[in-house]
Formats: structure tokens, C-alpha cells, sequence
């Protein structure tokens, strides 16, 4: 099982807060550093200083980090046309030297689109979008000449289908969510990992089962994020719980929340029905004790 910190920047965080936690992921032994794709808070509270762009930031962290993965959990399709992601990705993949990974999703938050001008159509036209954008995503990272696409929403003509990203034939696509007719599909046609976000064990599971009747054998990896909140004792239990914006006992249900030793139970849970990747939601990035604890106690014991 690897563990994977992943960040809400919207929430209220700079380059520089996010650069602290990304390199403190590195040094205590995480498998990635993945922040979400949002431009503006989700819910009421202090922004902060407001969202930063995705792929802007990981650029300046693949450059002063050195091992560690690094990620969206997810980029909307709405937010960005496909060539000009798939050169935004093999850029930043260079730059780490092959250690950039790209969720992708259809796009939900509509309020952050009207804030900065972005169209938000339909879910049944973003899917479709979202599906042209995984092929033409695909296709340029692979192609060895020029590359063409003419779909319903995007065409290409004779792309050059530069630059190359360092992973060939590209990095990793995660696909992620919870639907129950074209996520599957989506997933197992096209993704190399699907992660079902901030669900109770038993729908987890349930959506981990339709993957695997969609992908009919192919091969994928099957990842969890979860909100995490993890102390010594209950009042420290309760303490993060709290900067979270839940209870402990809401976080013990539908998140990871307790004592080491509880928070080990359920991964274990998450590993018996084929998670090999979990990722920890953290959202006080100034409480870096936390991430050490969790270094410390849970780490090394999945």
C-alpha cells in the first residue's frame, strides 16, 4: 500500500505553503505529492490568498523536489483545452524527470467557472468533451507523426504532438468518482488508475466491482482518497478532526480518523477490497506534526 498526500489549495494556500508540505512529503517518505484544481474556495471561510493554478505550481515543485510523484487529484476538463494540457503535462513531466501523474475529471464546480469566465456545459456534454480530451490527451503523448483528431467538440490538424513528456508513452492518467454507467467505462478504457474520493467502505468497494466488470481483465490500479485526522489521543484526535471541518466521529466513519492504530485498521479495510494507493487529505498545511506522526506510526506499518 502507498500512502499519497493530497492538498486543497483553494482552501487557502500560497506556492510557498504548498512547496513546505510538498518537500516535507518527500523527506518523511510519502509516494506523492498530488493538490487538487480548483480556482476558487469550495464553502464558506478565510481564502486566504486565494487559489493557485495546478500546473503552474507543480511546474515550480517538480523543480525543487527531486523523488517524490506529483499530481492532480483531478484537473477539469472544462478548465483547459486538450493540446495545450498535454503540453502544459510533458512540460512539467520534463521537468521532474518523469514523475508527474494527470487525474483528469468531467469538472463539477460550477461557481468557479462563472468566477473566472470558464463555460460550464451540461454533465452530459462535459463527458463527452472529457472523453475527446482523454483520446487526444493520449494520442499526442503516443504519436510518432503528425497527429489529427476530429471529434464532435475538438479537432487537430497535423499537430506536430511536441513536446514529449519524460514517461513514455506518457505519465499516468487517474480517473476518478462514483458514477455508475460512463465513469466505469471511462475508466477502464481509458485510465491507468481509478480512485473513488471520500467514500464510505461499502460504496467504495461497490464502485471498485464496477471498474473491474468494465475493464473486463485490463489491468488498473484501485486507489481511495480520504480525509485524514490522526492523533495520539482523542483530544488530539479531535483537534484535527476539527481543522477539517468535521467530527471525529464523522471522520471515523467516512474518512480516516483515530489513533494510528485505527487509522491502520481501516487502510488494512481499504486494501482487502484492492486499494494499493490511499490518499490523505490534508487540509491544516501548517500542522506538519501531522504528517510526521503519520510518517512515524502508519507508514511503515502498511
Amino acid at each position: 500500500m502507498k500512502l499519497r498526500i493530497f492538498t486543497e489549495p483553494q482552501q487557502g494556500a500560497s506556492y510557498d505553503d504548498l512547496l513546505t508540505v510538498a518537500q516535507a512529503s518527500e523527506r518523511l517518505g510519502f509516494d506523492a505529492f498530488f493538490r487538487s484544481d480548483h480556482y476558487q474556495r469550495i464553502g464558506a471561510g478565510d481564502p486566504g490568498p486565494g487559489s493557485t493554478d495546478a500546473w503552474i505550481t507543480l511546474a515550480g515543485l517538480a523543480r525543487e523536489t527531486s523523488t517524490i510523484r506529483l499530481g492532480t487529484l483531478v484537473t477539469p476538463a472544462t478548465f483547459r483545452l486538450p493540446g495545450p494540457l498535454a503540453i502544459s503535462v510533458a512540460g512539467v513531466d520534463q521537468m521532474s524527470g518523469g514523475r508527474v501523474e494527470l487525474g483528469l475529471g468531467t469538472g463539477w464546480f460550477d461557481d468557479e467557472h462563472a468566477a473566472y469566465g470558464i463555460p460550464f456545459p451540461p454533465l452530459g456534454e462535459r463527458f463527452s468533451k472529457f472523453e475527446e480530451q482523454l483520446e487526444i490527451i493520449r494520442g499526442l503523448w503516443a504519436a510518432d507523426k503528425p497527429f489529427s483528431y476530429d471529434g464532435v467538440h475538438y479537432r487537430l490538424v497535423d499537430s506536430p504532438a511536441l513536446p514529449k513528456p519524460a514517461q513514455r508513452p506518457g505519465p499516468p492518467i487517474i480517473i476518478g468518482g462514483v458514477g455508475s454507467t460512463r465513469t466505469p467505462r471511462l475508466a477502464a478504457t481509458h485510465a491507468d488508475e481509478y480512485n473513488v474520493p471520500f467514500r464510505p467502505l461499502d460504496v467504495t468497494g461497490e464502485a471498485f466491482e464496477r471498474v473491474r466488470q468494465a475493464a473486463a481483465g485490463r489491468s488498473l490500479v484501485y486507489s481511495a482518497a480520504q480525509t485524514v485526522a490522526v492523533g495520539r489521543d482523542e483530544a488530539e484526535v479531535e483537534r484535527r478532526a476539527a481543522a477539517t471541518g468535521y467530527t471525529a466521529e464523522a471522520l471515523r466513519r467516512d474518512g480516516l480518523a483515530g489513533t494510528p492504530e485505527e487509522v491502520l485498521d481501516k487502510i488494512g479495510r481499504l486494501g482487502e477490497l484492492g486499494a494499493s494507493r490511499v490518499y490523505l487529505q490534508v487540509l491544516d498545511l501548517g500542522d506538519l506534526e501531522h504528517l510526521e506522526l503519520i510518517a512515524a506510526e502508519v507508514l511503515p506499518r502498511v
